[in-house]
């Protein structure tokens, strides 16, 4: 027979490991798109400055 704290055990103990676990997985995700995001926004910055210049060229040299 088992009893309730055996029990507790077997569901409480799986289950709060695969909460710390999702927990785990959700910061990583969280982190590498934050990473994407700020390579993105460098990216964008890179076309914006190029954009600019010839933009400049174009208005100089008509």
């Amino acid at each position: 027979m088992v009893t309730n704290q055996q029990l507790y055990l077997a569901i409480g103990v799986p289950v709060l490991f695969n909460i710390a676990l999702v927990g785990l997985v959700v910061a990583r995700f969280n982190t590498r798109l934050d990473d994407l995001r700020d390579l993105w926004r460098s990216e964008l910055h890179r076309v914006e400055e190029v954009l600019d210049a010839r933009l400049k060229h174009l208005e100089e040299h008509p």
